[in-house]
């Protein structure tokens, strides 16, 4: 998601119309950010057999219905989007995921509105719960550093898009990243 397919100012206006209630804009935009919201979670299945691309899509409808819902949406920028559609990927990852591991025990999950087919496999959605629960504890310590993994990690933002949603600088950005990512290497690594 470095390189975006499309204008980042486009997407921006679009998304600000949206806001502002202009369903055209929406209809023009949809296909935009979709595109995005697909490698995005091609991003999170690139362990996966090539053929997955039916859980991916299951992945990204999901994401889209939940950010396409939203009523009087405030989008900022292409970024804001982004940050917000990284969180809704974390939620339902996390979701599915903790599902799977439920499952896997005999317990009744609440079932989530996903396809019931497998998106992750096994070690994937440990991974994800794993990663999920140890950003919770990083987040206790540095709020912002657990946000720049999560847009980076579940939202696929650079560490460009990262300072402008976190209104901070690039260079901070970078720092964080440094920090968050030994800090998460330590932590799911001692875990084990």
């Amino acid at each position: 998601m470095d390189e975006p397919s499309v204008s980042p100012h486009r997407v921006t206006q679009l998304l600000q119309q949206w806001s502002h209630g202009d369903d055209s804009a929406l209809a023009e935009l949809t296909p935009l950010v979709y595109e995005e919201l697909r490698r995005l979670a091609h991003h999170y299945m690139e362990g996966e057999r090539p053929d997955h691309t039916l859980q991916t899509t299951a992945l990204v409808n999901e994401a889209y219905l939940r950010l396409a819902d939203q009523t009087n949406p405030n989008w900022q920028s292409r970024a804001h989007f982004f940050a917000v559609a990284a969180r809704a990927m974390r939620q339902i990852l996390v979701s599915y995921a903790r599902s799977n591991r439920a499952q896997k025990r005999g317990g009744g999950a609440a079932k989530i509105e996903l396809d019931e087919a497998a998106i992750m496999s096994p070690e994937q959605s440990n991974e994800i719960v794993d990663v999920h629960e140890a950003l919770e504890r990083l987040a206790t310590l540095d709020e912002r550093k657990a946000q720049v993994v999560e847009l980076k990690y579940f939202g696929g933002l650079n560490h460009d898009e990262i300072a402008e949603v976190l209104k901070v600088s690039t260079i901070t950005v970078r720092r964080d990243w440094m920090f968050a990512k030994t800090w998460l290497y330590d932590e799911l690594h001692s875990a084990g």
